[in-house]
């Protein structure tokens, strides 16, 4: 072989050296990328820290992905913050978390967390408002609530009503009774407000059901009607009957002579009973003095007794007194009601 070959030769030896090379490295930067691959997926499918009880974390406001990531490392929760943060931008979520508080739950994966934080699967807090409360109570109520923000001042009633856009000043019985949940921060105005919009849709809804004609002018009416039938019912199947007797009185022109209405006319002053004194009180809510509906409801009116304002039962009732068991003893007559007073009442 000649020099010529002999050089042919070593070049391509060369070349073989450098190709096993080339393949070699990118064999081990494949095995690297594997290796990282692998490990990313373990981290984002495994647990996270060992800890036996809930965990609850807090998303601020302007928080991003990368911030919480780190924030839950310093307290020893998450191992990789940047594998997070990485993971989301390659799924396009990395700037739609949201803001909120999230419950851990043993054995929770960085994978979960994230699509929790992206669903807005925060903690949720429970809140009641309950029938025949006042605005005033359930304006406390919520003001009691874990983690609402109070904004209102004081329990103002006209400022309230202002509030909600009403054309009264008073905003009694504008509050549907019903559960609430809400997330930490939400504010004292934004529940009163979602309960009058839930007021708002219902008593919208059940008007549209309404039976016949009716001695009601507007929902409203209605409405207030429904406060008195939510405190004069402690039975849900009387509550057609009791709407019955009072729509009956309006028609015939009889006052309504309801005692709830007169225990809230008295307000402070109402200790627990009745008197004759109070009865021959004259105000806008006695209805033992003035003919009609009193001025606003005296409570809040929960969906069966709106539903029984707007659909009373047929009969020929007019009078009613309590047995003293929170059931009611229906009379037609002023002759049997007085006996039924001095059966039930009376006597007793």
């Amino acid at each position: 072989m000649g020099r010529h070959g002999s050089f042919m030769a070593t070049q391509r030896s060369a070349g073989i050296s450098w190709l096993k090379f080339l393949a070699l490295i990118v064999a081990a930067a494949f095995l690297g990328l594997s290796v990282l691959a692998y490990s990313a997926y373990s981290f984002l499918t495994s647990p996270m820290a060992d800890f036996s009880e809930p965990v609850t974390i807090d998303v601020p406001a302007g928080s991003s992905l990368l911030a919480v990531a780190n924030s839950l490392q310093r307290q020893q929760i998450l191992a990789h913050p940047r594998w997070l943060a990485w993971y989301a931008r390659f799924q396009g979520v990395g700037g739609s978390i949201k803001v909120g508080e999230y419950a851990l739950q043993p054995g929770t994966t960085p994978q979960q967390l994230l699509r929790r934080m992206v669903d807005g699967d925060t903690i949720q807090y429970r809140l009641t408002l309950v029938e025949g409360w006042t605005v005033r109570d359930a304006v406390e109520a919520i003001w009691r609530g874990e983690h609402v923000q109070r904004e209102l001042p004081s329990y103002d009633p006209v400022h309230i009503a202002s509030m909600l856009g009403l054309e009264r000043q008073s905003p009694e019985g504008m509050l549907f009774p019903d559960t609430y949940f809400y997330t930490k921060g939400t504010t004292d105005v934004e529940l009163i407000a979602r309960a009058h919009q839930r007021l708002q849709s219902v008593l919208s809804e059940q008007w549209q059901r309404r039976l016949g004609a009716l001695p009601y002018a507007e929902p409203y009416e209605a409405l207030v009607m429904a406060s008195i039938i939510e405190k004069e019912s402690a039975v849900g199947s009387e509550r057609g009957h009791i709407a019955g007797v009072f729509v009956r009185r309006l028609e015939l022109g009889m006052r309504l002579q309801s005692d709830p209405t007169v225990i809230y006319g008295m307000g402070a002053t109402y200790e627990g009973d009745i008197t004759r004194r109070d009865l021959n009180q004259v105000n806008e809510y006695n209805t033992y003095r003035v003919n009609g509906l009193p001025p606003t409801p005296i409570a809040l009116a929960g969906l069966e007794s709106i539903s029984a304002s707007l659909n009373p039962l047929p009969s020929d009732y007019l009078y009613f007194v309590s047995r003293g068991d929170g059931s009611h003893q229906f009379s037609e007559t002023l002759e049997q009601h007085n006996a039924a007073v001095n059966q039930f009442q009376r006597n007793r």
